[in-house]
């Protein structure tokens, strides 16, 4: 019998967990997902005014422990450590949080992309790193992007059907002007394809594009 690839996903906050699970279970579902949290990497950065170096050895020596314990690809659903998940040079597969997906944008060479987030921290880092990835990879698309509260609101109610609101009535009227979406958390993507058919543009997020890149990147015997 075949041992199913073990996929370790490392969280700061559990809000994340759910989605990065789901997109594996959708699109990797042959994967075995572990789970592993520490909910104090976000507090501790945010006390120590961001991703110092013992903050980014912490992650490390996480990274360290799942592929001890036999994890094949690494996924981390936070982006604020998503520079130490680059800098960690493997034998498998270990992702940032948006990596795949900002391939996966740089690829398409779409024209225009509207990056969405719940607030202007999360909209502002995203925006930042995504241009970063584009400008390595020779492409010029336009970014432009928004913050919606509403959809914060409806994260922390739990409520599905409101968030899938307060992103399509923010997206819509940029719908005609846009060539893709893309959710800058990971706590909207399970609002992608109900906001893909609202808007009529393809909608891209972190957890699915992570969970397509693992599968592909295993079946190929690659790592990074």
């Amino acid at each position: 019998m075949t041992t199913p690839p073990k996929i370790a996903l490392i969280s700061a906050v559990t809000a994340a967990m759910a989605p990065a699970r789901s997109a594996l279970g959708e699109l990797y579902p042959e994967a075995e997902v572990w789970n592993i949290l520490d909910d104090r990497l976000l507090s501790d950065a945010d006390a120590r005014g961001g991703l110092d170096d013992a903050l980014r050895a912490r992650m490390t020596r996480l990274i360290d422990h799942a592929l001890a314990e036999g994890a094949d690809g690494v996924l981390l659903t936070c982006s604020l450590y998503g520079p130490v998940a680059t800098d960690a040079q493997r034998d498998v597969p270990v992702l940032a949080p948006d990596e795949a997906a900002f391939r996966e944008i740089a690829d398409a060479r779409y024209d225009s992309v509207l990056v969405v987030a719940s607030f202007d921290g999360a909209k502002d880092d995203s925006v930042e790193r995504l241009k970063a990835t584009l400008r390595e990879a020779g492409v010029n698309t336009v970014v432009t992007a928004i913050a919606v509260p509403a959809a914060m609101a409806a994260t922390k109610a739990q409520d599905p059907q409101a968030l899938l609101t307060a992103l399509a009535e923010a997206v819509t009227p940029f719908a005609a002007q846009v060539d893709a979406v893309f959710l800058a958390q990971y706590s909207l993507a399970p609002a992608a394809r109900g906001l893909a058919e609202a808007v009529g543009v393809p909608v891209l997020s972190g957890p699915a594009s992570s969970a397509i890149a693992l599968r592909e990147r295993l079946a190929a015997g690659s790592g990074r």
